[in-house]
């Protein structure tokens, strides 16, 4: 059962794939070779939207027949064809008013002919402009609704990542279920057990995003257990960095508990063990065990008697010089093929004191020992982990059924590695207390609280996430994907906003402008003007960057954005061959279309209107090898610079923005705002936007666009950027009032989800 396309599909049949993720009757699979949607279902071929989505619902048990249903239908068979405002609008008038009284379209419940006009509404740009614009409130909660059901997120998902991935063949996240087998309704539970000892990276957002997309969709519940058997390495405040990690992508358990919880419990069950002739205990030499289980060679002591046993492990406890030479090893094999059997250790002493009991135990169980018991005993129904832990799949199993607890299934998955990326935490803390980054929120960084702070959204790594499905395959992949996602969901809500490089910054007289300074309200995002409207000045005299004035050619025609049309008619030129200014004569009659140069600019400043410092932060890889192979010294291959900063200006608008804002400077590229420096200047850090080029490793000095290092340039005074006529216009207020952006002081700041 398989729903074929193409993501060139137009137009693109949303409601086909939703409704397949939905009622998890079809692999959705794109193949760029196909001109029609295809549904093949029961041994019968489906090409009609319409006829897929019915065809669906009824496997899935929808609800599809009413009457209300064939008028509705007849909508969405309508809405492609439909080009004017008001007939547009006359459609969500009729939607409007039947949601304003009703849940969904025809029945207490979503139905076919939800996911048939849903899926018309958002494949029709101008209807889906025209619901967002707030007259339709109804129709609005009712799509946006459909829109955030995590199976349509998983839908969506696979449609941009099949696009960021050139279209290779790509199945949604549907079969997730056929993967948990034996999951019922109401009664799976899950859980994400990190170690408290560091940040989440990107490979811990996966599996906390998978237990939580499972624990919602069987209406189960998600248990976050901090597996702190190690006090060596474990703090309460890695604890509560956590938890802001976790919240930070949108996961809250049901329950919060700890290893260290059970720990009487687990020591209960170890002696059980040993009184069953199923653990003894081993004061082997580390370097000899290891060699020892490798060779599948027994221990001296796989034989003593279980007296000898529980006194060795009384003296474990205790802490005693005696003691801490043992370990406890569990009974399993010797010489097994899996190595993973051979004996493994399940208790070791450990004299530090523990953040959370202190000083009462001075032996801990280790997590292939503790993890079972505590899943058992906590109601987990199955553990999801890495396919890194498959051979010790054997070994969890072993310890449940020689404890005799209830079972627990195992649903694992592939790890997420990503090229020139360490997700070590032994490595990333070499960094960190090396100072080569800021901390562990570094935006070159791979945790969670890293990438946000580069300008990942929750909606995007929600929708690459589950867009992996339940892959085995370990591989190394590249980071074009995932911000690609992100440039999709930022891209429509991001304000624009324009910045000019400060170094060798250009004033340029504008002929025909204004001579007083004039103020214009525009949208700060053409295509949804809901976002607000920000301040345009134009005066006689802008300035411009070096870049783009000796890019022109005398008497060529270029486009002013926000503006009109200039003519190029003199240029002046410095002893170093920069343009040190520029005379343009204005063209509103020009037509837009036919220049190849659109022009940012801003109007030259005075002390009524003034322009923000800022700067402009990019960042390279911190390695230089896509994959440290184990034996490489991290210290070998230390990118020499990866942090770039650009002195610039912007107007006054940016003084609105708060700390996490992302936004675009426009022909710049997308930019999160991260707050004012200590000199007082704001500074914003690039987004990547998935295309290659800008994903490149910037390490040989230029990037693949020939782009050289940028590093923190000096600001000319406003003065030498030309003459400063004296404002003749009456005083403006600041856009932002009068109170300065100042930092916020906090271990993290909360960036909230853009469609709030």
């Amino acid at each position: 059962m398989s729903l074929t396309l193409s993501t060139k599909t137009t137009p693109f049949p949303y409601a086909a794939i939703a409704i397949a993720t939905y009622t998890q009757k079809a692999d959705v699979n794109y193949d760029e070779s196909v001109t029609t949607v295809t549904l093949a279902l029961d041994g019968v071929q489906y090409t009609a939207e319409d006829e897929i989505v019915y065809a669906l619902a009824k496997a899935g048990a929808l609800d599809a027949d009413s009457p209300k249903a064939t008028t509705y239908s007849a909508l969405a068979r309508t809405l492609p064809t439909v080009t004017g405002v008001s007939d547009i609008l006359s459609i969500l008038d009729s939607i409007d008013n039947r949601l304003a009284y009703h849940t969904f379209l025809v029945t207490n419940d979503i139905a076919a002919v939800d996911w048939l006009l849903w899926g018309a509404i958002r494949a029709s740009i101008r209807t889906l402009g025209l619901l967002k614009n707030g007259q339709h409130v109804h129709a609005l909660r009712w799509f946006s609704h459909l829109e955030s059901l995590e199976t349509t997120q998983i839908a969506l998902a696979t449609v941009t990542a099949a696009k960021a991935n050139k279209a290779r063949n790509t199945k949604t996240a549907a079969s997730f279920a056929l993967g948990l087998q034996n999951a019922k309704q109401g009664e799976v539970v899950t859980r994400f057990p990190p170690e408290p000892s560091g940040y989440l990276h990107i490979g811990h957002a996966k599996a906390a995003m998978l237990n939580q997309y499972f624990a919602k969709m069987y209406n189960g519940k998600l248990i976050i257990r901090f597996d702190d058997t190690n006090p060596t390495k474990e703090k309460t405040e890695f604890e509560e960095t956590i938890l802001e990690d976790l919240s930070l992508l949108n996961i809250k358990g049901d329950s919060i508990t700890h290893t260290s919880d059970y720990f009487d419990t687990i020591y209960d069950l170890a002696i059980q063990l040993i009184k069953a002739g199923k653990a003894y205990t081993d004061d082997t030499e580390q370097a000899q065990m290891r060699e020892e289980r490798g060779k599948g060679v027994a221990s001296a002591h796989r034989d003593d008697s279980v007296e000898d046993n529980l006194k060795h492990f009384s003296e474990m406890k205790a802490g005693t010089p005696e003691g801490v030479r043992w370990c406890l090893r569990a009974k399993i094999s010797v010489d097994d093929q899996n190595k993973a059997l051979r004996d493994p250790v399940i208790y070791r002493c450990n004299l530090n004191p523990h953040h959370r009991t202190g000083d009462r135990w001075k032996i801990y169980p280790t997590y292939d020992f503790a993890c079972p018991i505590v899943d058992s005993i906590e109601g987990v129904t199955h553990a999801l982990r890495t396919n890194e832990y498959r051979e010790r799949n054997a070994q969890y199993y072993w310890m449940i059924d020689a404890l005799g607890l209830r079972p627990v299934r195992i649903w694992d998955f592939s790890r997420l590695n990503f090229i020139y990326t360490l997700l070590s935490k032994r490595k990333l803390h070499w960094f960190v207390d090396n100072k080569l980054v800021k901390g562990w929120d570094d935006p070159r960084f791979p945790t969670i609280r890293g990438i946000r702070r580069r300008g990942m959204t929750v909606e995007a790594l929600s929708q690459f996430m589950l867009a992996q499905g339940p892959s085995q395959a370990i591989v190394s992949l590249e980071w074009d994907s995932i911000w690609a996602i992100n440039k999709k969901v930022i891209d429509p809500v991001a304000p624009r906003l324009w910045a000019i490089v400060t170094d060798n910054v250009v004033p340029v007289i504008v002929n025909g402008a204004p001579e007083s300074a004039e103020v214009k309200q525009l949208p700060l995002h053409k295509k949804d003007p809901t976002i607000g409207q920000k301040n345009v000045v134009y005066t006689k005299t802008i300035l411009m960057e070096q870049e783009d004035a000796a890019s022109f050619e005398d008497n060529e025609e270029i486009t002013l954005m926000d503006w009109g049309n200039a003519l190029i008619r003199s240029k002046t030129i410095g002893l170093h061959g920069e343009i040190t200014s520029l005379t343009m004569d204005l063209h509103l009659e020009g037509d837009f279309r036919q220049t190849k140069k659109k022009i940012t600019w801003l109007a030259q400043p005075t002390d009524v209107r003034r322009l923000i410092d800022i700067t402009l932060l990019d960042y390279d890889y911190l390695i230089t090898k896509k994959k440290l192979e184990e034996d490489d010294d991290v210290k070998d291959f230390v990118t020499p610079v990866s942090e770039f900063r650009e002195a610039a200006f912007t107007d006054a608008n940016a003084a609105a923005l708060k700390k996490g804002d992302i936004i675009q400077f426009e022909r710049k590229g997308y930019y999160i705002f991260d707050g004012a420096a200590e000199g007082g200047e704001l500074e914003f850090i690039k987004i990547p936007d998935g295309r290659a080029a800008n994903l490149a490793s910037k390490a040989a000095g230029k990037d693949t666009a020939g782009r050289g290092v940028l590093v923190a340039t000096s600001k000319p005074a406003l003065s030498e950027v030309g003459p400063q006529p004296a404002p003749r216009m009456y005083e403006i207020a600041k856009v932002c009032g009068e109170q300065p952006v100042t930092p916020v002081s906090s271990t993290m700041y909360e960036v909230k989800s853009v469609y709030e």
